[in-house]
């Protein structure tokens, strides 16, 4: 099944990579597998799927052991980061996707670091005025860029962002065409963009990265 439906996401992809004039090369899949247990991520590995998404640093501290073995997995933290939990979340991840404030920033780069290497980092962008929504805002990524420039254990290269959520993929268009904007205007090339629901969108936006779970793993469900 896991099979069908990665073959089934990877058309989706490079329909939309065709349309927009892009190479499939050029985009991220990175898997999503927030509640899902660890064999999840070893079963996606064995079918070559490299990078992966969790929400959650103590649910992926306890999948670690395993996961972190997997030759060539990158690990993507793509939830919101508590200042208590920075320290482990340096330690865990490959990238941080969700950097939202200078703070958290220096956090992460005290930190002890996994390998001796920085940290990959992006910036969340908040782009929805719902209020469950995390991330700076557009008026705050010049200071914050500048302050993440002077951290030698952080390496910045993308924005981040969640559109309000809607049935209707085109609703997600002009936040993803802001967060490419955004990108433009700071040269910050990778844009995490697109879940399974407007993965298109997004890709005829110029997402460099997907967040993709429920159309690889199906619905998650809490024990």
């Amino acid at each position: 099944m896991l099979r069908e439906r990665l073959e089934a996401v990877e058309a989706r992809i490079a329909r939309a990579a065709q349309r927009a004039g892009r190479r499939r090369e050029d985009i991220t899949l990175v898997a999503v597998t927030k509640m899902f247990p660890a064999d999840t991520i070893l079963q996606a590995h064995a079918l070559g799927v490299r990078d992966f998404g969790e929400n959650y640093v103590q649910e992926f501290e306890a999948k670690a052991p395993l996961a972190s073995a997997l030759g060539g997995a990158r690990f993507h933290l793509i939830g919101h980061v508590q200042s208590n939990k920075s320290r482990r979340a340096a330690e865990l991840f490959d990238v941080i996707e969700t950097v939202d404030s200078a703070k958290l920033a220096r956090r992460l780069s005290e930190a002890p670091q996994r390998r001796a290497q920085v940290i990959e980092v992006m910036i969340e962008v908040k782009l929805s005025p719902e209020q469950a929504k995390s991330g700076a805002g557009p008026e705050e990524l010049p200071a914050l860029i500048e302050s993440l420039a002077s951290l030698p254990n952080l390496r910045l290269t993308g924005l981040m962002t969640m559109p309000p959520w809607s049935e209707d993929p085109e609703a997600s268009r002009p936040c993803f065409r802001r967060l490419r904007e955004l990108g433009e205007r700071f040269g910050l090339v990778r844009l995490s963009m697109g879940m399974s629901g407007d993965l298109e969108v997004a890709v005829e936006e110029g997402a460099t990265h997907l967040r993709v779970g429920t159309a690889l793993f199906g619905p998650r469900t809490r024990a």
